[in-house]
């Protein structure tokens, strides 16, 4: 009899201030036992932003183009960031909304959840899509260096298909937010 595939043991390698590092012993499913180094990560939250109806004939969406380091320049996204302790992926959706964009929106919706990498970390990101946003004023973190591209819904998805949007779950939002949620 063969026991359940999962984590037998854990030994943390590294705590670091966004992500940890452990190194498991983990059983697999055929019986047979190994170590995996996983990156452990809070989740986040992510949401594409339309500035008025998901459901407007070609609808615009707020993208974000912002310095990523490790992609060795700027990215287009959509507003995301970590989830806090404790803290519901819808509310991090609209802090994250607030901080990068200074907008504020009344519906939110949830669309679906994401596992980033599975090969290697737990991290998930919930989407979520907002509409009628109202503007405000940013809170950008020290590391953040964001402008923001009112972009309409066909030129995101076509900038997707160029190869110009390569961020994954800005790719994903958007691919989901039209084709399950404004119908296209």
């Amino acid at each position: 009899m063969t026991s359940e595939p999962g984590r037998l043991s854990s030994h943390r390698l590294h705590t670091g201030r966004i992500i940890n590092l452990d190194l498991d012993e983990v059983r697999f499913p055929d019986g047979s036992t190994g170590a995996m180094e996983i990156i452990r990560h809070p989740g986040a939250s992510a949401v594409v932003p339309f500035l008025g109806s998901a459901a407007d004939a070609d609808p615009h969406v707020l993208l974000i183009r912002q310095y990523r380091y490790a992609a060795g320049g700027f990215v287009y996204e959509i507003p995301a960031g970590r989830l806090d302790a404790g803290e519901a992926p819808e509310t991090c959706a609209r802090r994250e909304l607030e901080e990068e964009t200074g907008c504020t929106a009344k519906p939110i919706t949830f669309m679906t959840s994401m596992w980033t990498t599975p090969g290697f970390t737990d991290e998930r990101i919930h989407l979520y899509l907002a509409e009628g946003l109202t503007a405000g004023a940013t809170r950008h973190e020290s590391d953040e260096f964001i402008e923001m591209k009112p972009t309409p819904l066909s030129t995101a998805l076509a900038m997707i298909e160029r190869g110009e949007i390569q961020d994954a779950k800005t790719a994903l939002g958007l691919l989901f937010a039209a084709g399950f949620k404004a119908g296209r």
